[in-house]
């Protein structure tokens, strides 16, 4: 299986970081190699930054597909362009949101995001209604730290926790997702920090469960629907 992870930002500063996340979780006989923009936002953390990228997120992903790759990861929690480029490819694609919230709905009754900027809110909650998950939702909390910050691991960790444990204690979540694919590495240390401050809750790494997902469906021969994701209309377009 070639699993193609498409960075939607131009910086490249996480993408060694991203490679040996997804090491981490691939299966051995899975390749996965990574891509970033040619032109769009430094990082997505509005709805304009989403649609600047969107815009050259979809002609990657068309690459992808001639390419031979199998499947696309769009490495972004809010599932930039994912829709529109489930239209022009029969390959499978995924965002961030999508598999980790039906992971937290799968293995809990309430879940909560932890994400990075107030400014993304409003997008998840949106994200949340559109894939029927919202009632699941106990909260979605910010660390205040915008995407470009989060390399800072001790601090990053410290506030991650801090949040977390706030959304367990006073919001009633069962199990924390993390809202920003840039947060790598600390779902495994964080879960095993609250479970020792006796809060035993998952944490849900996005990435982790999009590559996950990604997979099932490459071994179950299965695809986004021909229905749902109609190819769009022949017609004149100036781009």
């Amino acid at each position: 299986m070639k699993i193609r992870v498409v960075v939607p930002i131009i910086a490249d500063v996480f993408n060694k970081e991203i490679m040996k996340e997804v090491a981490q979780f691939k299966s051995p006989d899975t390749e996965v190699d990574v891509v970033n923009l040619d032109r769009g936002p430094a990082s997505i953390e509005s709805y304009y930054d989403e649609v600047l990228a969107a815009y050259h997120i979809v002609p990657k992903v068309q690459e992808a597909e001639k390419e031979g790759i199998d499947a696309v990861f769009v490495d972004c929690f809010g599932d930039p362009g994912v829709d529109a480029a489930r239209e022009v490819v029969r390959i499978p694609v995924v965002g961030g949101f999508q598999p980790a919230a039906l992971t937290a709905s799968l293995i809990s009754g309430k879940w909560s995001v932890v994400t990075v900027l107030k400014s993304v809110l409003p997008m998840i909650w949106v994200l949340a209604r559109k894939l029927g998950v919202d009632k699941n939702i106990a909260s979605v909390r910010d660390i205040d730290t915008p995407v470009l910050e989060l390399q800072d691991k001790k601090v990053i960790e410290q506030r991650l926790l801090e949040h977390s444990e706030r959304a367990i204690v006073q919001d009633g979540a069962e199990t924390i997702v993390l809202g920003c694919t840039g947060m790598m590495g600390f779902a495994q240390t964080l879960s095993k920090k609250l479970t020792e401050g006796g809060l035993p809750v998952p944490v849900v790494d996005p990435t982790a469960a999009a590559i996950g997902f990604l997979e099932m469906l490459l071994r179950s021969g299965t695809s986004q629907s021909a229905l749902t994701y109609p190819k769009p209309p022949e017609k004149e377009r100036r781009i």
